[in-house]
């Protein structure tokens, strides 16, 4: 058991590392909506006190707080990533507080939060179950957990897929695309919710052509840009053909343009 925690911290380390990389900022506000539709389905009121997950730059974490009226916290492990959220929060003029801190073991007491949020965050945890069990323990009963997590067979899944395989993951971590499967969340949070809704939906990335999505992924998404380092020169040229090989079989734009859909799974829970 020591050994896989001490492994598993390790993996954290190397996780935040990649997620440092590049600017994720650039990668997360070509899906803002996201966030948007998330704060709309989870139905955020007004002086609710809301957690967002692993929110990066604060794409549902400022959502939230336009509906809650501020009493909303973003935490999330790259401090790059808080600064840029505090920017944007300013802005605006939100009253968001951006705290560093791990999913797996958030600093907060139990049932803090009125919404409990995490969109394309929590669900990169290592450990699954105790990264669901710190979104429960924090949700106050009655309170509602809402995720966004990409599926295995849509684009972003398959552009992982395609990925891992010239480049494995640390052996003994679950796939992060397991949040995108409604039975594997049922398991994760057991009957400590008393009602779970699930929704298949869908959103679009928009580029020029594939060597503009290459482009940009290789310098600002991070996972993508540590891959090609991990592969060197040598397996460069496999791991871009198989990924313009995926761009072409998700293109739905034809000549004109790279606009691939990507399927993600929304979720509501309530806590019991």
């Amino acid at each position: 058991m020591n050994d896989q925690a001490v492994d598993l911290e390790a993996i954290k380390q190397v996780q935040q590392k990649t997620w440092s990389e590049g600017d994720f900022a650039m990668i997360a506000g070509i899906i803002n909506i996201v966030g948007e539709e998330l704060c709309e389905a989870v139905d955020i009121l007004p002086d609710e006190r809301v957690l967002d997950v692993a929110c990066g730059s604060g794409n549902t974490t400022l959502p939230a707080a336009r509906r809650a009226w501020g009493n909303t916290v973003g935490l999330d492990y790259v401090p790059e990533l808080l600064d840029r959220g505090r920017e944007r929060a300013a802005a605006e003029r939100l009253d968001i507080d951006f705290v560093e801190g791990d999913a797996e073991n958030l600093p907060f007491e139990d049932a803090s939060f009125d919404v409990v949020l995490s969109s394309f965050g929590v669900m990169f945890a290592p450990d699954q179950q105790k990264a669901a069990d710190e979104l429960l323990r924090v949700c106050k009963p009655g309170g509602r957990i809402g995720l966004a997590s990409w599926v295995p067979d849509g684009f972003v899944g398959q552009m992982f897929a395609t990925t891992v395989k010239h480049a494995p993951p640390p052996h003994g971590v679950p796939p992060p695309i397991l949040w995108g499967v409604e039975a594997h969340l049922r398991e994760l949070f057991g009957d400590r919710v008393s009602s779970l809704m699930a929704e298949r939906m869908t959103v679009k990335f928009g580029f020029r052509s594939a060597d503009h999505w290459l482009d940009f992924y290789r310098t600002y998404f991070g996972p993508t840009k540590v891959a090609f380092e991990r592969v060197g020169p040598e397996g460069a040229a496999a791991l871009e053909s198989d990924l313009r090989d995926l761009l072409e079989r998700s293109n739905i734009a034809g000549d004109r343009a790279m606009i691939t859909p990507a399927d993600y799974l929304q979720v509501i829970a309530t806590r019991a």
